[in-house]
């Protein structure tokens, strides 16, 4: 999730209770809940290294206990004598782990026994930014200071909003659940058809960014992609999806594979469609792209690997983006 999200949730649990553990907590818990995305730094390495350790060791369950350490020394020097070592060291795992759960929902997906396994984990329900919960934890946050300014002009007294924090956490997880009842239909309504008159060996859905009951649908066979446009609150056609054919294996596209780029794209990608394309340079050379189809389609550019080769089939230069230059990258 992004990270005005990860902060707000934090701050929810520090309302909701965790600031009765110790002073500092509210700080405490904010830090702890976008400490997993220190990974970022790596970008300064460029899109494929940041690809390649984004939603790792951070994000994995193994680190926890040590990471949990470092808000609490941040938080330490401002209360000093004041911090209740043992509730401050709660608090800090508890909005760890609510990270790691909102970044399991959505597609991106975490590693969670990284680093000692590199295999993705995730529920499919969510977009990376949800303006649902997001619109729940504004509203949840901003809630007690319009209560405040109301209460002064009235002289009433004010509650410190605890049911309110506890309120947004709760409606948040009903929604996720809801959520990921409605993405098992949406995936049992792809399982059950056909599709380009073959029944596929994997099916998915991944979310739309605001509308609970419609899916990007995504059915694997063995010649194809096929991608549905699936809305539950209608009739499903499996004859309208768009065929995408996988491309053959080719000296191309082995060239490719055994750059840096392409690993640390291969290691993400679960869903990579490949495109072999003449190019004007070099003369009689090839462009080699890996797109991901849960992000974006061949030729935008989203989330895609590309190799340049020679003549003779040798790699020149080779790259990931995140998008297509000049242009904002897009939530799903």
């Amino acid at each position: 999730m992004d990270n005005l999200t990860h902060t707000l949730t934090g701050l929810m649990l520090a309302r909701a209770g965790l600031a009765r553990l110790t002073p500092g907590a509210t700080a405490i818990a904010i830090l702890a809940a976008n400490l997993p995305d220190i990974d970022a730094v790596s970008a300064v390495h460029g899109s494929a290294v940041y690809l390649e350790h984004h939603r790792g060791p951070t994000h994995g369950l193994l680190l926890i206990p040590a990471m949990a350490l470092l808000p609490v020394a941040v938080v330490w020097p401002f209360v000093r004598s004041r911090l209740q070592w043992r509730g401050a060291y709660g608090v800090s795992v508890i909005a760890l782990l609510s990270h790691l759960l909102m970044d399991w929902t959505n597609i991106y997906g975490i590693r969670l026994l990284a680093p000692y396994s590199e295999r993705w984990y995730r529920l499919d329900i969510t977009s990376v930014v949800d303006p649902w919960i997001l619109l729940v934890l504004i509203v949840c946050s901003l809630w007690p200071l319009l209560s405040r300014l109301v209460s002064g002009e009235i002289g009433a007294r004010t509650r410190p909003g605890y049911g309110l924090a506890r309120f947004a956490l709760a409606l948040i997880l009903l929604y996720e659940g809801g959520r990921f009842l409605i993405h098992q239909r949406a995936v049992e309504t792809l399982e059950a058809r056909m599709h380009a008159g073959r029944l596929p060996f994997r099916v998915a859905a991944f979310p739309h960014l605001a509308n609970p009951l419609r899916w990007t649908g995504l059915a694997e066979i063995d010649t194809a992609y096929v991608l549905h446009d699936v809305r539950l609150s209608g009739a499903f056609d499996p004859d309208a999806g768009r065929v995408f054919y996988k491309t053959a294996h080719s000296p191309q596209l082995e060239a490719a594979k055994n750059t840096a780029a392409f690993r640390s794209f291969l290691l993400f990608s679960q869903f990579p469609l490949w495109r072999v394309l003449p190019v004007a340079e070099p003369q009689g050379g090839h462009q080699v792209e890996a797109s991901d189809l849960r992000f974006g389609l061949p030729g935008e550019g989203r989330f895609a690997a590309v190799c340049i080769l020679d003549t003779d089939g040798m790699p020149l230069r080779s790259w990931f983006q995140f998008g297509p230059p000049g242009l904002p990258p897009r939530p799903r």
